[in-house]
């Protein structure tokens, strides 16, 4: 079978992964009204293509936190990777590191929840890393994790906030969902923080529940500052108070977020949410977005819409589910040429081009037109 977008590779991983596997990382919260609606709104957004311009040669560089990238397509934290294929994190970041996508090729973001350790993706090559922390009660663990991601050359934190609690996830609560006996969250070897069991829904969320600290707030965000030099992304943002609040707080960035949605159900989608982030942001920070990204003209629409750059996730495991680090390149890849092609079907020739009024959305004012003549 050739695969010729993105999406297809989810239906190849349904059938090649376990039930329990395919959907841990396919499903989102209750009804999963925002998980699909983090596709359909990319939908309603249309284009406003210029034309008779010379788009023969087109640009895709930009830069994140000053480091270049060569598209601004990113790989966001996703847990448990090994469980979609034995080579797991490695693969993804061989990939990421193929695909030329930052410092001088590339920028993948490891989850606390990795099954392969900080160190141990960075032995897979050269490459500036981002590390995604959620903040636990012992701040001792979360002080340990920084140091080490410090140590093996990460660049950022993606501080994950949205998280106090994991969302009710009914395809893991009715599959029990634990991780294989053969993988562990290697990040947490060697720290006393106990064991996942099935308990009394899935084992994954009883977990989470007896780690994550409730109390987290933006006394932590600055707190965090005072342990590491490493620029601070904030993830989980979708409203315009949160957004004032993070830049406050010394965020270095944020990163427009609905967990994939694995949270809350019911909230916007993240490209909907996406414009009155960047509008409070005023250009102090960089606003990034995740959730729902399938297309070239998927992250178009993202960046019209005031956005630095995109992360996808499910992607990345799907076809790493599919063909294992191949898969992941050609996402990437194709990724890559279909937004190639929407900026020069659109009529931009590099990143700075791509504006609002590339773009029409359903909350726009209608667009004045000339009275019809008599």
């Amino acid at each position: 079978m050739v695969v010729t977008n993105v999406e297809e590779y989810q239906a190849i991983a349904k059938e090649k992964l376990p039930k329990n596997a395919y959907d841990y990382y396919a499903s989102g919260a209750e009804d999963q009204w925002t998980l699909a609606e983090n596709r359909n709104a990319f939908s309603r957004i249309l284009f406003r293509p210029r034309i008779l311009i010379d788009v023969s040669k087109i640009d895709m560089t930009t830069t994140v936190l000053g480091y270049k990238l060569s598209m601004p397509i990113m790989i966001a934290p996703t847990a448990f990777q090994k469980m979609a294929h034995p080579e797991g994190e490695y693969a993804t970041a061989r990939a990421a590191s193929a695909a030329g996508t930052i410092m001088v090729d590339f920028l993948t973001t490891l989850s606390s929840w990795a099954t392969s350790s900080v160190e141990e993706v960075a032995s897979t090559g050269p490459g500036i890393r981002f590390f995604q922390l959620y903040v636990y009660k012992d701040r001792n663990v979360v002080a340990q994790l920084v140091r080490r991601a410090e140590r093996a050359g990460f660049k950022a934190i993606a501080l994950t906030v949205d998280t106090p609690r994991l969302g009710r996830r009914e395809a893991d609560i009715k599959n029990r969902f634990t991780l294989p006996p053969n993988l562990t969250l290697k990040n947490f070897e060697g720290l006393d923080l106990g064991k996942m069991d099935e308990a009394n829904d899935s084992g994954l969320a009883s977990y989470v529940a007896g780690q994550i600290d409730r109390t987290l707030s933006w006394k932590d965000v600055k707190w965090l500052q005072t342990i590491t030099s490493m620029p601070i992304l904030v993830k989980g943002v979708i409203t315009a108070e949160d957004t004032r609040l993070a830049i406050q707080a010394g965020a270095a960035g944020i990163i427009v977020s609905n967990h994939g949605a694995r949270q809350l159900d019911y909230v916007p989608a993240t490209i909907m949410a996406l414009e009155e982030v960047v509008k409070a942001a005023q250009g102090r920070v960089p606003v990034f977005l995740d959730g729902g990204v399938r297309r070239g003209t998927d992250v178009f629409k993202a960046l019209a819409l005031g956005a630095a750059g995109i992360f996808i996730g499910r992607p990345v495991v799907f076809s790493l589910a599919a063909e294992g680090e191949a898969g992941v390149r050609n996402v990437l890849q194709m990724l890559r040429e279909e937004f190639e092609l929407t900026m020069a079907l659109s009529g931009c020739t590099n990143i700075k081009q791509i504006t609002r009024e590339h773009i029409v959305t359903e909350w726009d004012a209608p667009r004045t037109r000339p009275a019809p003549r008599l």
